[in-house]
């Protein structure tokens, strides 16, 4: 169901309340930085980074909250189709080419085994899921999803302060029309040392690319 401003709050296990807890108990949510795929009204596949807010007992999560903006790709998708997949993943090269809109022309899918979506097959983690319920009473609109399959794939390299740096700084590039500028570049300084001390070349390459394109839309700003 489809709520807008003026209509009533359908029931759902997941339904977030103003304190941040969940109406299934106390369970403490906790934000997952993930890509999600979503199909396009062309057919086409729809690469977004997402931070789906899930109970921080377990991976494996049944239920968890998108807020994608309403004017989103992944929003008006999830609206059509109600069908999605989540990758958990640590390839922070797709977070930043995901979070800039450039995702290769020749990137690899796959069909998903119960959604009619297409998956990112070098991922470490796949949730295919389903939309029970959405709410627009904000810009930001409230999805409530179940998983119907989950799958592992490869292992999780591990925590690398540059791979959380180059998150870091693709949540910079989205935001690049809210944020002082002077904020952005601070912080993209700060995030590149890191990235410098500690990255690979992947992380290097990705931090560049978000670097590049930050300098050039808070310059035309």
């Amino acid at each position: 169901a489809i709520v807008g401003a003026t209509g009533a709050i359908a029931p759902f296990c997941g339904q977030r309340l103003r304190d941040g807890r969940s109406n299934t108990g106390s369970i403490k949510l906790m934000i997952l930085e993930a890509i999600v795929t979503t199909r396009n009204a062309d057919g086409s596949t729809n690469v977004a980074p997402m931070g789906p807010q899930v109970a921080s007992a377990s991976v494996d999560f049944e239920t968890f909250e998108l807020r994608p903006f309403q004017s989103s790709n992944t929003f008006q998708n999830l609206c059509r189709t109600n069908q999605g997949v989540l990758h958990v993943t640590d390839d922070v090269m797709l977070f930043a080419r995901a979070a800039l809109n450039r995702v290769p022309q020749d990137l690899r899918f796959e069909p998903a085994e119960q959604v009619d979506v297409q998956l990112i097959p070098n991922a470490c983690r796949w949730h295919e899921f389903e939309v029970d319920h959405v709410m627009t009473i904000t810009e930001r609109a409230s999805m409530q999803c179940r998983c119907v399959v989950q799958r592992r794939g490869r292992d999780f390299f591990g925590f690398n302060r540059a791979m959380h740096a180059v998150i870091e700084a693709s949540i910079l590039a989205s935001r690049i029309g809210f944020l002082p500028h002077e904020e952005i570049h601070q912080q993209m300084t700060r995030l590149g040392t890191i990235v410098e001390k500690t990255g690979g070349p992947n992380e290097r390459e990705a931090f560049e690319l978000l670097r590049s394109h930050t300098l050039t839309a808070t310059a035309r700003a």
